[in-house]
């Protein structure tokens, strides 16, 4: 099932899905991102996460324009220790070179402490060292 997450424009920004497949939940941030679209999006993963019982989300921001550091600090400081509290151990996160987001997400993974995270530039790749949490 994939849910989609639309802003005032009637713009998707979000889908989420469930791998069942792979154990984790798949998110695809798209376009300009608030900080609004940010805080509901992440909210309603971790909520996904939470209801599947995983332990691993696949974040990819290759869609994305522009940066999301408005967020950093709620992302960091709110929101990282609740969903680790929801279950989340490891965090994939897809994001293209030399971008706004890659900026982001470079800042994102320096200061992270609640769970485990790594940037990735393929899908398969990312899938794989987040299939390994099952493993242990």
């Amino acid at each position: 099932m994939t849910k989609e997450l639309v802003n005032p424009f009637g713009r998707v920004y979000l889908t989420i899905k469930e791998d069942s497949q792979n154990r984790l939940i798949y998110v695809n941030w798209m376009g300009y991102l608030t900080e609004e679209n940010v805080k509901t999006g992440a909210r309603a993963y971790t909520q996904a996460l939470a209801d599947a019982g995983y332990n691993c989300v696949l974040n990819d921001t290759r869609l994305i324009i522009g940066s999301w550091g408005h967020s950093m600090d709620w992302v960091v400081n709110e929101w990282a220790p609740s969903a680790a509290k929801a279950g989340l151990k490891r965090f994939a996160m897809l994001a293209n070179p030399e971008s706004f987001g890659e900026s982001s997400a470079s800042i994102f993974l320096s200061e992270l402490k609640a769970f485990e995270a790594r940037s990735f530039n393929d899908l398969e790749s990312a899938r794989k060292w987040l299939r390994e949490v099952y493993a242990r």
